[in-house]
C-alpha cells in the first residue's frame, strides 16, 4: 500500500512510553518468567519491527505474531536468533519455510502434527520443527479440548522426538480483563486439567495476556504473552484500573487543508447530515476511512488550537470536515489522538464514541497513514 509522504497526517509513536509498559512489567514477573511481546497486526498499529527493537532493549526475550508472514518480517529486519511465536494456525505446506527461518508455531490438532511429522520423514529435512502446544481451556478458538486428545498428542509427540522440538504449552482466557473472576477460574482449572495429561512440562508454559498479567496471579506458568499493554493501552478500557501508569504510545496528527466560510442552511458531506444553523468556518482534513478514521465519528471531535472541534458530516474515504470556532489558516496542526495543550483524545475516547474497544482503533490505522517514531 502507499504511504502517504506527501500528506500532512501521520502517525507519532513515543518509544520512551513504550519501554516503560514493557520494561516496567517485565520487573513484575517473577524470577524465571520470561516476556515475549507481541507484535501481531504490524504491532497493534504502531509498528512491528520498531515495536520488537524497543521491546527487546525493555527486556522482551521473544514475540508473539498472528501469521507466518509477521514472522517472516521480524527475521528478514535481524531478529535472527530471537523465538518467534506464530499463534495462528500455519499450513502445512509452509512447513520448508517454517523450517528454513527457525519459527516456531502452533499446533492445534492431532492430524496437523501427523502431517508434519509425515513431510518431516518423506522430504529428508533435518531441522526439528519448532512447535507450542494450543489448549482450549474456554476461549473457544483453536488448540486440544479434551485430556484424552493430550495423551494421543503425547504419544505421537514422543514416537517423532528427534524431528520435533515441543518447546511450550499455552492457553488464552476470555475474561481476564472483567473484574467477576468465575469464569477466569474455570478456565484456570481447565488448564491444570489437560496439563495433566501431558508425561512433562516443555520449557514454556503460558497462560497470561496483557490482562492475565496484571491483574491475576497465575501459578505453574513461566512466560507471558504481553500484548495491548505493552502499547500503554488498558484490556479493560476505562473499566478497569492497571496496577501501574500505562503511557500511550501513539498520536495522531493532521493539518488544516481547506478552510471556508458558509452561510446558514448549507449542507456538509454525504447524505446531508449537518446543516450548518448558522454562519460557521468548516475546515477540511486530508484523512478518513481509508486511513482508520472510524465513519462513526460525525458528532465527535479532534484538537485544534487548543480547542475541541466538532467533525461535522459524515467521515469520508479519504476526508472529513470540523466545525472550527473562527477563521484559521491553512496549515494549523490538528490532533486526532493525543495532547494538545491541556487537551486529550485518548483511543478510548475514540472506542467509547464508536462502542468499540481501543485494540480495533489502534489497529485500523491504515498503512497509509506514515509512523514516526520518537525516543
Amino acid at each position: 500500500m502507499v504511504i502517504g509522504e506527501h500528506r500532512p497526517a501521520e502517525i507519532i509513536i513515543d518509544e520512551t512510553a513504550l519501554y516503560h509498559n514493557i520494561h516496567t512489567e517485565q520487573q513484575r514477573l517473577s524470577a524465571g518468567t520470561e516476556m515475549f511481546m507481541v507484535v501481531k497486526a504490524n504491532g497493534y498499529g504502531h509498528g512491528a519491527v520498531q515495536v520488537a527493537k524497543v521491546a527487546r532493549a525493555a527486556g522482551a526475550t521473544g514475540f508473539c505474531v498472528a501469521i507466518l508472514d509477521e514472522a517472516l518480517e521480524l527475521r528478514r529486519a535481524g531478529f535472527v536468533t530471537e523465538p518467534i511465536l506464530v499463534l495462528g494456525i500455519t499450513s502445512i505446506s509452509c512447513l520448508p519455510l517454517i523450517l528454513k527461518y527457525n519459527i516456531t508455531v502452533t499446533v492445534s490438532s492431532i492430524e496437523w502434527l501427523k502431517q508434519a511429522i509425515r513431510q518431516l520423514s518423506d522430504k529428508q529435512l533435518t531441522n526439528q520443527l519448532r512447535f507450542f502446544l494450543a489448549l482450549d481451556t474456554g476461549m473457544g478458538r483453536i488448540g486440544l479440548q479434551t485430556k484424552e486428545t493430550v495423551k494421543q498428542f503425547s504419544m505421537c509427540w514422543q514416537a517423532a522426538q528427534t524431528k520435533l522440538d515441543f518447546q511450550g504449552v499455552y492457553t488464552h482466557f476470555a475474561t481476564a480483563d472483567e473484574s467477576d473472576a468465575g469464569y477466569f477460574e474455570q478456565q484456570q482449572q481447565r488448564f491444570a486439567t489437560l496439563m495433566s495429561a501431558l508425561p512433562k512440562r516443555p520449557r514454556y508454559v503460558s497462560v497470561a495476556n496483557s490482562a492475565t498479567s496484571l491483574w491475576h496471579q497465575t501459578v505453574e506458568a513461566n512466560l507471558v504473552r504481553f500484548g495491548i499493554a505493552g502499547y500503554g493501552l488498558n484490556p479493560a478500557g476505562t473499566l478497569r484500573k492497571a496496577p501501574f501508569q500505562l503511557q500511550p504510545a501513539l498520536s495522531f496528527t493532521s493539518e488544516l487543508v481547506f478552510v471556508k466560510q458558509v452561510q446558514p442552511g448549507t449542507s456538509i458531506g454525504y447524505g446531508a447530515t449537518y446543516t450548518t444553523p448558522k454562519t460557521e468556518w468548516i475546515g477540511t482534513l486530508p484523512v478518513g476511512y481509508a486511513d482508520g478514521v472510524d465513519r462513526r465519528l460525525q458528532g465527535f471531535h479532534v484538537i485544534v488550537a487548543g480547542q475541541f472541534c466538532q467533525i461535522v458530516g459524515r467521515v469520508c474515504m479519504d476526508q472529513l470536515m470540523i466545525r472550527l470556532p473562527q477563521k484559521m489558516p491553512i496549515g494549523t496542526p490538528v490532533t486526532l489522538v493525543g495532547t494538545e495543550a491541556n487537551l486529550t483524545i485518548t483511543l478510548d475516547d475514540v472506542a467509547n464514541y464508536c462502542h468499540t474497544i481501543n485494540y480495533e482503533v489502534a489497529c485500523g490505522y491504515s498503512a497509509r497513514l506514515p509512523r514516526f517514531y520518537q525516543a
